[in-house]
């Protein structure tokens, strides 16, 4: 808020986004509007500041006690994603790192092996506006959002739905499989220059499950928001993908794995969250059946790999 002259007056400006707006010329009412704003700014930086010197003691406990979790890279891209808007509105996590969600709402550590992954997998939903996108995506695309968290991110070849930085780290763009194979995906902000997503048969059914959001602590102990799938949809889901023939398999016993250890985490610390509720409807009854074969845990190759609870 400032004033400005104009021909031979003042005028109180408001400056929201990149916009001024007037608020008239300056006399004794906007003058107090304009010494109030400035006041209370100050005070919210006060506040602002106090409480971020709060948040780097609290973390500094959070990374003595052993409790942040989350991978330093994944969750800067994870904090951008969600300063864009778009975390749970039109991405949300999927694969290894919703892991980390689940822990945390078990109150668990889960066992190294299982959580240990190079890259992140962001799940697109399509049915999100282009609109939206449009206005939350940085004017460069996804790459672009990726490169605000780290400059050495590029894509892995023209066109691609993989982008890598420096350090390997791989960052993944997903979408659910289009109804209409012939109709190209077309929600790549920037053709050809910027990340688009790939098709995955199967990921609709983690579309439209019931998402919950979780905070969860990062390597340094700070907190950042992820968006996920129903535990109860992620595990019907891994153990379906394990079971595929196309599916590459060294990964297959670590999905089935990932499957039993999240069905576990729920029969023993979330017992609320029952594989018959009809919120999960929205999955296929051949997909809800196969809760069976979870719950019971006969076909469970490995013990479940639990460190003692926290």
């Amino acid at each position: 808020m400032a004033f400005k002259t104009v021909g031979k007056h003042q005028y109180l400006y408001r400056k929201a986004r990149k916009a001024w707006k007037s608020l008239g010329p300056r006399n004794g009412e906007t003058e107090k509007t304009f010494e109030a704003f400035h006041a209370g700014r100050q005070t919210l930086r006060d506040t602002v500041a106090s409480l971020a010197s709060r948040l780097n003691e609290l973390a500094a406990i959070n990374r003595a006690m052993g409790l942040g979790r989350v991978p330093l890279i994944a969750a800067r891209i994870l904090r951008a994603v969600d300063s864009a808007n778009l975390m749970g509105s039109a991405l949300d996590i999927a694969g290894t790192h919703c892991l980390f969600a689940y822990e945390r709402m078990a109150g668990v550590h889960i066992d190294s092996q299982l959580i240990a992954t190079g890259d992140i997998d962001l799940l697109l939903d399509r049915r999100t506006s282009l609109r939206l996108l449009a206005t939350h995506v940085p004017p460069d695309g996804w790459i672009d959002l990726l490169k605000s968290v780290d400059q050495s991110f590029r894509l892995l070849s023209k066109g691609s739905y993989r982008a890598v930085n420096k350090d390997g780290f791989f960052v993944d763009l997903i979408t659910p499989q289009s109804a209409d194979p012939i109709k190209p995906v077309g929600t790549d902000l920037i053709q050809g220059t910027d990340l688009t997503p790939v098709e995955i048969d199967g990921l609709k059914w983690l579309v439209n499950s019931p998402k919950i959001e979780v905070t969860v602590l990062d390597g340094r102990g700070f907190p950042l928001m992820m968006s996920v799938p129903d535990p109860r949809s992620f595990a019907l889901h891994k153990i379906w993908v394990s079971e595929r023939e196309d599916r590459d398999p060294l990964k297959q016993g670590r999905d089935r794995d990932q499957a039993f250890l999240v069905a576990e985490l729920i029969a023993t610390h979330l017992p609320h969250l029952s594989f018959e509720d009809p919120a999960l409807n929205a999955l296929p009854l051949e997909l809800r059946r196969r809760a069976a074969m979870l719950t019971n845990g006969t076909n469970r190759n490995t013990p479940l790999a639990l460190e003692p609870d926290w």
